[in-house]
């Protein structure tokens, strides 16, 4: 068995999970960052049909900016210069639900490099150059996206393929996601961490 788990509660990564809606960790994940104090925010996936359908989503659940500009680089920023429930005081995760119906959007690889992007900015808290925020603390910042009747595998490389510095591991069935390059420091002294069981063999919704 792997001894590696994706967090809620460190900043590190996966910055980006992919697991079956049943997955134990995923209640033991939101019990151990509830009892740290910090924020569970809940997404339903029926609402991302459309890019347009993401903005609004997030905007509206996430608390935006007013002045969101309703485009994946303002989305990063508003990530990364957190505004909205706790105010970037308290550790936050996202938890998208029912996200089968992602696979195969057109924008599923901006999507996904869009969450692992921002996520990176607010757990190392660096501005939009990459350079440290003086001002602002960092906080934990992760997001999962559970699947009712997907394997996450299936998603691998549909949202690696869009952004050359993505990178995906499957373990213990899960599809974590980080960011590895010189440009994305401090998030993965080694990647890919040490697989467990081999993920059951990748499907789409029937």
């Amino acid at each position: 068995m792997s001894t590696f788990l994706p967090t809620l509660t460190e900043r590190r990564s996966p910055w980006v999970t992919f697991t079956r809606a049943d997955d134990p960790w995923v209640a033991r994940a939101e019990a151990d960052l509830l009892a740290r104090d910090g924020l569970v925010l809940r997404i339903a996936g029926g609402e991302l049909d459309t890019e347009a359908c993401v903005y609004r989503t997030f905007a509206r659940e996430l608390g935006f900016i007013g002045y969101f500009g309703h485009n994946w680089d303002a989305m990063v920023d508003c990530l990364g210069d957190w505004h909205g429930p706790g105010h970037g005081k308290q550790d936050v995760a996202v938890i998208i639900d029912a996200a089968d119906g992602l696979l195969g959007a057109d924008f599923l690889g901006v999507f996904v490099s869009t969450l692992a992007r921002g996520a990176w900015r607010a757990n190392f808290m660096v501005d939009a150059d990459g350079d440290p925020d003086e001002w602002t603390d960092p906080f934990a910042l992760h997001f999962v996206l559970l699947l009712d009747r997907t394997e996450p595998a299936a998603f691998a490389e549909e949202v690696v393929s869009w952004d050359a510095d993505l990178r995906e591991a499957v373990v213990d069935g899960r599809l974590l996601i980080t960011l590895t390059d010189v440009d994305w420091p401090g998030g993965d002294p080694v990647w890919p961490p040490a697989a467990g069981p081999l993920a059951p063999a990748a499907r789409r919704p029937a």
